[in-house]
C-alpha cells in the first residue's frame, strides 16, 4: 500500500512540473514585454486613455517631432502628411509612404482606407482626436509646454513603451540631458537676458517663459527681457519700438515664413527684423541676433533630433 501510494505521488509531481514548464514556455514564446506584438498597454494621454497593442505594425504619424523621434529609433512608419516635411526628414515624402493628408486637415478618407494599428497626433489635430479615433486607436502626443522637458520625457518614454525601445530612449534622453547641462553652463557664464520672436509675412510676435519657445528661458536657461510676456500660441504682436525699449541681449528669431516657403521663396525676416530702430540694440550692435533654423523650432519640436539640434543652435549662438 505504502508502495502504491508513493508511485501515486511520484506521478501527481511529475504532472505539476510538466505544467510549469508549459507555463514558462507560453511566458516566453508570448515575449512578456514589449517585444510581443499584440500585448495591449493603455496610454494616458492630454485627450484622454486609449488602449493599443504594443509593436503596432501601421502606424500614422501627424506630429513631426514624434516623426523624427520614431526615425531616430528605427520605427518605421505607414503614412504622414507630406506637405511641409522638413528637409531632415524628407525621406517621408517617398512613394512608399501614405500621404495622409496636410497637418490641419487630416484626409479621413486615405486613413479609412489604410486601417491603421495607430495614429499619433499633436496640437494642430487636436480637433480632429474624435473622428480619428472613430478610425483607430489615436492618442496625443503633443508637447506641454508649461513643462517642456517633463512632457518631452514622458513622450519618448510613452514610445519607447510602446515600440520595445526602453533602452535606446534612456539613452538618447540621457544625452540630451548632458547636452542642456553644458548649454545652461554656458549661458549662465554670459549673465546675459534674450528675446525670442517669430516672424512671419512681416509681422512679429514675441515668446516669454511658458510659452511655445519658452524652452529658451525655462530649460535652456536665458533670462527673459520680458517676463511678463502673455502665454499664447500665436505669441504677443510686437513692434521694432518694443525691442528698442527691451533692448535685448541676444535676440533670437524663428522664422515661420522660410518653413512654409514652396519653390524656393524666400521669407525676408532679417529685412524685417533688422532695420534701423532695431540696429540700435544690444543685440545688434553686439552681433548678438541669431536666427534659429524653423524646421526645428516651428515644425518639428519635440523630437529626439529636434530638441538636441536646437540645443546645439543656442549653443552655437553664444559668444
Amino acid at each position: 500500500m505504502k508502495k502504491v501510494f508513493t508511485l501515486f505521488m511520484v506521478a501527481i509531481f511529475t504532472l505539476v512540473l510538466a505544467a510549469c514548464g508549459s507555463d514558462e514556455n507560453k511566458n516566453s514564446a508570448s515575449g512578456n514585454g514589449a517585444e510581443a506584438a499584440g500585448d495591449q498597454i493603455t496610454i494616458k494621454h492630454q485627450l484622454g486613455e486609449t488602449s493599443i497593442k504594443k509593436n503596432p505594425e501601421k502606424v500614422i504619424v501627424f506630429d513631426f517631432g514624434i516623426l523624427d523621434s520614431m526615425d531616430k529609433l528605427g520605427v518605421e512608419v505607414t503614412g504622414v502628411p507630406q506637405e511641409n516635411i522638413p528637409p531632415y526628414l524628407s525621406k517621408f515624402e517617398d512613394a512608399k509612404y501614405e500621404n495622409v493628408g496636410s497637418l490641419k486637415e487630416p484626409d479621413f478618407e486615405k486613413i479609412n482606407k489604410i486601417k491603421p494599428d495607430l495614429i499619433i497626433i499633436s496640437g494642430r489635430q487636436s480637433e480632429a482626436y474624435k473622428e480619428l479615433s472613430s478610425i483607430a486607436p489615436t492618442i496625443f502626443m503633443g508637447v506641454d509646454t508649461a513643462k517642456y522637458m517633463d512632457s518631452f520625457q514622458e513622450n519618448m518614454n510613452t514610445l519607447g513603451q510602446i515600440f520595445g525601445k526602453e533602452d535606446q530612449v534612456k539613452e538618447e534622453l540621457a544625452a540630451i540631458e548632458k547636452e542642456i547641462t553644458a548649454l545652461n553652463e554656458k549661458v549662465k557664464a554670459t549673465g546675459k537676458n534674450a528675446l525670442i520672436i517669430l516672424a512671419n509675412e512681416g509681422k512679429i510676435s514675441a515668446y516669454g517663459p511658458g510659452s511655445r519657445f519658452g524652452i529658451l528661458h525655462d530649460v535652456f536657461g536665458f533670462t527673459a527681457v520680458d517676463p511678463g510676456i502673455e502665454v499664447s500660441t500665436h505669441g504677443k504682436d510686437i513692434s521694432s519700438e518694443y525691442i528698442v525699449e527691451k533692448n535685448p541681449d541676444y535676440l533670437f528669431v524663428v522664422d515661420r515664413g522660410a518653413a512654409v516657403a514652396t519653390g524656393g521663396a524666400e521669407s525676408g525676416a532679417k529685412a524685417v527684423v533688422e532695420n534701423e530702430l532695431v540696429k540700435t540694440t544690444n543685440a545688434y550692435k553686439d552681433g548678438n541676433i541669431v536666427y534659429l533654423d524653423p524646421n526645428y523650432w516651428y515644425l518639428s519640436g519635440g523630437g529626439l533630433t529636434s530638441v538636441s539640434e536646437m540645443v546645439k543652435e543656442v549653443s552655437a549662438g553664444i559668444k
